[in-house]
């Protein structure tokens, strides 16, 4: 597990950097350590700039550029229609990059001896339909499901894609019983904590912790684990790509860093924290 980022609060890193050229991101915590990465990097390179790094959610950093509070959202879904036409009767024209790619991990506790599930059976767990473990090949223990908060964009892309089906008529929501934890961090180390427990994170966190759980489309369809290679070949069935957002065209050095982020030099720090170059 690579080494996580840790960045000073807005407050503080103007007082800090005062005389240093600043850029403010806010969002997904899935892109934290990634975009943190990534920003050290670019640090190292250029000594006199400094780019504070929060996260709270896809929405959160949506709702941050929306409001002029940050340079750069980053989310790990795209923007809404209804959040785009908010943003444009803010004077804000919200512009969309791509990247990264992203696999989101289903993890259980290493203990646990289901190994690999379907679509069908994850919607089934995550809904409450599947209440036991034993009913896909475990032990005769109830299910604990561990799911992001509801601001978080890898909530809204798990509810759409897997319990939904990409079927935009579906109402499926996940389980009253469903514990909503407030970072992928958090469902870490309750997985790693928990023998009964399942949940769901980008693949960027995946630790010695959890236990990845293979997945496949359907019954007839081979099973495939959260890999980079999966991912870059499409054969993992739940995978996305990580957006950045900025207000129009970027300037300066919003537009550097995006630059740099796209660059063939940050490849290698995409893939060393275990995402996937967009190309």
């Amino acid at each position: 597990m690579f080494k996580k980022i840790l960045f000073l609060i807005l407050a503080l890193s103007l007082i800090s950097f005062k005389n240093k050229s600043f850029i403010q991101i806010k969002g997904s915590d899935t892109m934290v350590n990634l975009v943190g990465a990534l920003a050290e990097k670019y640090m190292e390179l250029n000594p006199t700039e400094f780019i504070a790094i929060t996260g709270g959610g896809s929405g959160t950093g949506i709702s941050s550029l929306i409001n002029g509070k940050c340079d750069i959202a980053m989310t790990s879904r795209p923007m809404k229609e209804k959040e785009i036409t908010l943003a444009k009767s803010k004077n804000i024209e919200p512009n969309e990059f791509i990247v990264a790619l992203d696999g989101i991990a289903v993890v259980v506790h290493p203990s646990n001896p289901v190994s690999k599930l379907t679509i069908d059976e994850l919607a089934s767990i995550f809904s409450g339909k599947i209440k036991n473990w034993k009913e896909v090949g475990g032990k005769d223990r109830g299910i604990v499901i561990l799911s992001r908060e509801v601001n978080s964009g890898t909530h809204v892309y798990f509810k759409e894609h897997v319990l939904r089906k990409n079927n935009p008529n579906s109402k499926e929501e996940f389980a009253p019983s469903s514990l909503l934890l407030p970072s992928s961090q958090a469902i870490a180390d309750e997985v790693a904590n928990n023998p009964d427990a399942i949940g769901y994170y980008g693949m960027g966190y995946i630790s010695c912790g959890q236990k990845t759980i293979a997945v496949a489309k359907d019954k007839d369809s081979p099973y495939y684990e959260p890999t980079i290679e999966n991912i870059r070949k499409g054969n993992y069935p739940i995978s996305r790509p990580l957006y950045f957002y900025t207000n129009g065209k970027p300037k300066g050095l919003v537009k550097k860093f995006i630059d740099f982020v796209l660059s063939e030099e940050a490849k290698k720090i995409i893939i060393e924290t275990d995402f996937v170059p967009i190309n």
